[in-house]
Formats: C-alpha cells, structure tokens, sequence
C-alpha cells in the first residue's frame, strides 16, 4: 500500500464505480467516509470510525490505520496514545465506494475501544421483549 487516494472523484458511469478497477472513495458531505474495522486473526469487528483523505491517505502509505474524531476534529493515528496500533493488511471499499472495511493486526493487548474492551460492540440488544435493552457480551 504506497499509493494516495484520488480525491473524490466521480466515475464515468455507475457501472465503473460497481465493476472497474478505479479507486474513487466518495467522502459525505463533511469529507468523511465510514470505515469498518475488523481483526485480520478472527474477523471480529473491534470498531467503526471514519476517516478523511488525509487519514485514508496516511493509512495507504504507511499500512498504519488512522482515522478523523469527529468530535475532537483532529486527525488521529490508533494507538498513539493507548498503544493500540493497527496494522493494516487490508482494505476494502463497497459497491458505492462510500465506505471502507480494514482488516487490521491489532497491537498493544488487542483492545480497540477506548474503553479498554477488545471491540467497540461489547452490548447487544435484546429483541422481542419489551422495551429496548441492552446485554453485555
């Protein structure tokens, strides 16, 4: 991975963008694309985060993964501060190339939610029994 991303650059047809080769990642409206992370050792997904072109640039040139915090409006390398860097052996982009899938080495004790969990997903709701509850994994 050393090549830059093309800036947000609209395909010839919708059949390109489904079937060509051309990378063409569409950001939204606050330059941002949505990105899936998964652990390349067991397919969990460890979290969901977004990235700008900057930090999809710098993930494809350094196979480290960074991503855009929204709410602190900064770029951010994972793991400069928690020791959780993420290799990246991997990206993927969906049919509309508006969001991205990294299959990633987790570093550090693997843990990828800032809340010392493995995943970001650590609840799940209980359907079928009244109102809306969460379970812990």
């Amino acid at each position: 991975m050393n090549s830059s991303p093309p800036p947000d650059a609209s395909p010839a047809s919708k059949k390109e963008l489904e079937e060509g080769r051309a990378f063409t990642p569409h950001f939204d409206a606050d330059g941002l694309i949505v990105c899936v992370t998964k652990d390349a050792r067991d397919g969990q997904i460890l979290m969901l985060a977004y990235m700008n072109a900057e930090a999809l640039r710098l993930t494809i040139e350094t196979s480290v993964a960074h991503y855009w915090s929204r709410s602190r409006k900064t770029l951010w390398r994972k793991g400069d501060t928690s020791g959780q860097v993420q290799k990246v052996t991997e990206i993927r982009t969906d049919c509309d190339q508006d969001a991205l899938l990294l299959t990633v080495e987790p570093g550090g004790d693997g843990s990828a939610c800032h809340t010392g969990r493995r995943s970001c997903f650590y609840r799940k709701l209980v359907l079928g029994s009244g109102p809306a509850t969460l379970v812990f994994d």
